[in-house]
């Protein structure tokens, strides 16, 4: 094996971690890997934050509120974003990190513990396995994957690696919400035989957008990364990229993939049998490529031979309240609207996201990543309910420094799944067929086209390994 003196841990990372016959992978070159590292009491964690325009900075507050947590590191393709998040952690009096616009380069820093990805959805699963590969711990936002394909290998790179790896569903960490599943695996609802996952909100057309020079202290090479070189537009870059197939997955994939996880958790399944989409990209003519309204149904044959319905929709406009969920003190959203016709202005949310679950005794709703709510019997009279928040940056820091994977509340594994929902269902939707699913595989049934796209392309050096 060539040592440091024939082949440089930054000529490796600069390369890239590529698949295929006589690929240079971390497990190949050990003097990469740090040895683990065992925490003190007082001992700091380190984290770098890989994203931070967005939710990135969402993190960065996250982290820098747990004690002895050190948001040591930022990175971000944009230098525009980097120094404006500077500046923000600056007027906050935390620390300065180090700054970044290649994650290869930020890889390198042996003192960094873990790696909390929040870049677009292309990137999650690349860099989950790089920072896996380099022996970082990892905190990867939801959707863990592109496609379903390379969640499984994060999945593998994970287990391989020994790394802690937590999938940023923080509904998991919810006491609101941790209750309502004790209710429902307690048969609060009698036997639940479907949930429904619900994503309306009040998007709006993101117009059409010229080619253009790529701006000042923007890295695009990097920014675009897997998905194929295009030039410049504003519809594929800041947030616009989640509505672009070779970036994004569509609203389903963004708020969408917190109430699939839920919807998953309290029906007690797993990866589906059979798979229907259909849906549109309605009432605007834009560059947008993703549906802006789409109907998804997930079949459960199980080995007990009772069958489950899971029930997924977005919605983009306008919209209604469904068992409270977007109303003041049930979610988020809810605002006043102006009255109709001399009326008295009403309540009615810009935003309606929650899950549903109907049983053979009532219904339970759940919304707000920290509130559920029950109802029972014929007449629907009010059940349990129950508002408690949640601390997802507090139960990974925990698990970093015991090593106790088994306490984490939304392992990646967990997250793989409930992404694969989503590549499953715009498959559905994109192909214009139902998908025949075989969960041990992982693979459509007789159906290569759809395999296909499920594997996704890259392109080099930015290359998800086929061996991990």
């Amino acid at each position: 094996m060539s040592g440091p003196s024939d082949f440089s841990r930054r000529d490796f990372l600069a390369k890239g971690v590529r698949g295929g016959a006589g690929a240079a992978t971390l497990s190949s070159l050990s003097f990469l890997m740090r040895p683990e590292r065992v925490f003190g009491a007082n001992d700091r964690v380190r984290i770098a934050v890989a994203g931070i325009r967005g939710q990135g900075f969402e993190h960065i507050r996250g982290w820098s509120g747990e004690p002895n947590v050190e948001v040591a590191a930022v990175c971000d393709v944009d230098e525009n974003v980097l120094g404006q998040r500077l500046a923000d952690m600056e007027k906050k009096g935390l620390p300065k990190p180090k700054t970044y616009t290649d994650i290869r380069r930020m890889l390198e820093d042996k003192s960094i513990d873990a790696v909390s990805i929040a870049a677009p959805n292309h990137w999650h699963s690349l860099m989950g396995i790089w920072a896996c590969q380099a022996g970082k711990d990892i905190y990867v936002e939801k959707p863990c994957s592109h496609n379903l394909w390379e969640g499984r290998q994060l999945v593998r790179a994970a287990k391989k690696y020994n790394r802690v790896a937590m999938h940023g569903t923080q509904g998991r960490s919810a006491g609101g919400y941790l209750e309502g599943i004790r209710q429902l695996r307690a048969e609060l609802i009698g036997e639940v035989y479907m949930a429904r996952g619900l994503c309306f909100k009040w998007r709006d057309t993101i117009g059409k957008a010229k080619e253009e020079p790529v701006p000042a202290g923007v890295h695009y090479d990097l920014w675009t990364g897997p998905a194929p070189a295009k030039p410049f537009t504003k519809s594929r870059f800041h947030y616009n990229w989640h509505w672009i197939w070779d970036t994004g997955n569509g609203d389903i994939g963004n708020q969408g993939v917190h109430e699939l996880d839920m919807a998953r958790w309290g029906l007690g399944v797993g990866l589906p049998n059979k798979i229907s989409a259909l849906g549109g990209h309605f009432m605007f003519d834009d560059d947008q490529e993703t549906p802006n309204a789409l109907n998804a149904s997930f079949e459960y044959n199980r080995a007990d031979g009772k069958r489950k319905l899971l029930v997924f929709e977005v919605r983009h406009w306008l919209t209604n309240t469904e068992a409270e969920i977007g109303m003041p003190g049930f979610g988020a959203g809810a605002q006043a609207l102006p009255g109709i016709a001399g009326q008295a202005s009403r309540q009615q949310p810009k935003a309606m996201c929650g899950n549903l679950y109907y049983g053979s005794k009532g219904y339970l709703a759940m919304a707000g990543y920290d509130t559920y709510k029950s109802w029972l019997g014929e007449n629907q009279e009010p059940g349990p309910t129950l508002t408690q928040g949640h601390n997802r940056w507090a139960n990974f820091v925990a698990v970093v420094r015991s090593r106790q994977f088994e306490k984490l509340n939304a392992p990646i594994e967990e997250g793989h799944i409930s992404s694969a929902l989503i590549h499953l269902a715009n498959a559905s939707y994109r192909l214009g067929r139902t998908l025949n699913f075989d969960p041990s595989t992982e693979q459509v049934i007789g159906d290569e086209e759809a395999n296909r796209l499920l594997r996704g392309t890259y392109r080099e050096p930015y290359v998800v390994p086929e061996q991990i």
